[in-house]
């Protein structure tokens, strides 16, 4: 499976945990730490997996493409079109254009908590549902209403729908939601309270770091 991984600016990054890296202060420099922390534990754990054949981060952040750049992560810009779902979009034909015959996920950038047999265990199952005819899957929020994973069989369209709502719209796309619990997979974060909850499922090394002076956010 080759993936990707969109990451936002770093100053428009995350607005609703400003202050969660710095006990409320809401310094520009910690929030960017703990959003590029947040990325880096994710993509820790999709180059850890070990059904996950590239990963391809897309920022138009030159901080964020110098970081994963440095740790042989590959990396390219955003397109033309603004916007999440255009990065995923983008990222998905930039992957196909080596293999158009390749299956394609689009990951989230703020899962602290995922362990690499999580995402290896939504893979599988995706690929199980492409055998019986589905083409596509996603993994649903903790939230219930939200998209943290979607997957393409080889040679089919992404569609990324992601945004609020997104879950009913990938299910309505035509999309099979897969059933496994894979917290930290499930787990991204929006909120205090979202990393919170991380924090309890066990954060990843990056993220870790940051809130080492305060670990429950």
């Amino acid at each position: 499976m080759d993936l990707i991984v969109p990451v936002k600016r770093l100053d428009a990054a995350k607005s609703r945990l400003r202050g969660a890296a710095d006990r409320g202060a809401c310094d520009e420099a910690a929030h960017a730490r703990l959003a590029l922390a947040l990325a880096h534990d994710t993509v820790a754990a999709v180059r850890a997996a070990r059904h996950v054949r590239r990963v391809l981060v897309v920022t138009s952040d030159p901080v964020v493409a110098a970081e994963f750049a440095a740790v042989g992560v590959e990396v390219a810009s955003d397109g033309p079109l603004p916007g999440l779902n255009a990065a995923y979009a983008r990222g998905a034909a930039l992957l196909r254009e080596r293999d158009r015959c390749a299956p394609v996920a689009a990951l989230q950038a703020d899962l602290p908590a995922l362990r690499p047999s999580e995402l290896d265990a939504a893979i599988t199952g995706a690929c199980a549902a492409f055998t019986d005819n589905a083409r596509r899957a996603f993994c649903v929020d903790a939230g219930g209403t939200g998209t943290t994973l979607l997957l393409a069989a080889g040679g089919v369209p992404l569609d990324p729908r992601f945004g609020i709502g997104s879950a009913l719209r990938h299910a309505r796309s035509g999309a099979v939601a897969l059933p496994g619990a894979w917290p930290g997979l499930r787990r991204d974060v929006d909120t205090s309270e979202d990393l919170r909850t991380a924090v309890d499922l066990g954060l990843g090394e990056h993220t870790r770091a940051v809130l080492a002076p305060c670990p429950r956010a």
